[in-house]
């Protein structure tokens, strides 16, 4: 399985969470809410996740194995990387593609109506 892109979704300059990402897999399935997060002066991603009745919360999607996973952050934190550069030499501008965001949640609501006839 080839990562085929990695957009950065928004970008957070206060608190732990640093950006949201959305990554493609040989141009055929994405992964949405992918977080990058900043502790100890290290970034890392958390995986998408859903609350449990109990409080906890468990992935919804995961990389199986340690080599893949270092892949998939190294992407993301590249694009991460990527987009702060880009900010950086726009003066501040975090708008990475408003039209883009626009076309994708029309294409994800299309999706989930077609699914739940």
């Amino acid at each position: 399985m080839n990562i085929t892109d990695v957009k950065i979704r928004k970008v957070f300059s206060d608190g732990p969470m640093k950006a949201i990402a959305s990554v493609t897999f040989d141009s055929c399935l994405a992964v949405h809410d992918i977080k990058v997060i900043n502790a100890r002066d290290k970034h890392f991603i958390v995986m998408p996740s859903r609350k449990n009745p109990d409080g906890t919360y468990r992935d919804i999607v995961h990389p199986i194995n340690a080599a893949f996973r270092t892949e998939l952050e190294a992407a993301v934190i590249s694009a991460y990387e990527a987009e702060l550069a880009r900010i950086a030499e726009t003066g501040g501008a975090q708008d990475a593609s408003a039209a883009d965001n626009e076309t994708e949640a029309a294409a994800d609501s299309q999706i989930e109506k077609t699914a739940s006839e």
